[in-house]
């Protein structure tokens, strides 16, 4: 992939989509944030997000909005498929110097990967870089609702009668779900909340506000955390698990206003 702004080269190592439906939890609570953590516009129909590395080994990321381009090159990639990533210049949003993801491959016979420079890719700004792992804030708290909604199996086996009701009481959770419920009330910014298929009848929605993040499956149980308790995850159980008599209802209705993947 050649970069426009330099003539150089890029060596595409992953993507992601930037969507108002999917988007990497370490740049915002909504889809607007995450744009603006970027310094990109939050259009309609999104970004994705191409990191590699140039020919001096040199952190980039690139925005393209090619969305359909990145979504197929992702799709291939995780079906073992190769696919050559190679979005027109044209498309090409803005280059912006360093990855805002933690990347553990690199590109053979260049240097190791290093951010360029400062203000070399001309915004003047710090280059972008993963999330600190020994601190505890927003970023660490919507990764680990990220982490819990990929391992959903293993959390909902940790859901305890006790627990559950014991995390209910929590002035925290309870500021939480009032919150969240604001959102069926009044519609929160663009990926606020969003739904995802998990089986058939079944969503994982996730939910982002100030200080808190919610994931949950609907009918079933949710897990909440929040940024006053490092590391911490207070579960509330689903219907039949002496859960809150609402949760039921909170999560369809969160369903009915969730952003969803086209």
């Amino acid at each position: 992939m050649s970069d426009e702004e330099d003539g150089g080269s890029l060596y595409v190592l992953t993507a992601v989509l930037l969507t108002p439906a999917q988007f990497p939890a370490v740049l915002g609570d909504d889809f607007p944030e995450a744009c603006a953590h970027l310094g990109v516009e939050p259009a309609a129909e999104g970004y994705g997000l191409v990191l590699g590395q140039d020919e001096e080994g040199a952190r980039w990321t690139v925005v393209v909005d090619d969305v359909s381009l990145v979504a197929a090159a992702i799709a291939s990639w995780d079906c073992g498929i190769e696919y050559d990533l190679s979005p027109d210049e044209r498309t090409i949003v803005a280059s912006l110097a360093g990855w805002p993801l933690e990347l553990t491959v690199s590109t053979a016979g260049i240097p190791e990967p290093h951010d360029p420079q400062q203000g070399a890719d001309g915004t003047g700004r710090v280059p972008l870089a993963p999330p600190s792992a020994d601190a505890w804030g927003p970023v660490q708290r919507r990764l680990g609702a990220d982490q819990i909604a990929r391992e959903w199996a293993d959390w909902r086996e940790r859901v305890a009668q006790d627990g559950g009701a014991a995390a209910a009481a929590h002035p925290g959770l309870a500021r939480a779900l009032e919150e969240a419920a604001g959102y069926v009330r009044q519609a929160p910014p663009p990926g606020r909340v969003r739904s995802a298929f998990a089986d058939e009848g079944v969503r994982t929605l996730r939910a982002d506000g100030p200080g808190w993040s919610l994931v949950a499956r609907t009918g079933g149980p949710a897990f909440v955390l929040l940024d006053e308790e490092p590391g911490g995850v207070l579960s509330v159980p689903g219907e039949g698990e002496a859960g809150l008599p609402e949760l039921s209802r909170l999560l369809a209705a969160l369903d009915g206003v969730a952003t969803r993947p086209a």
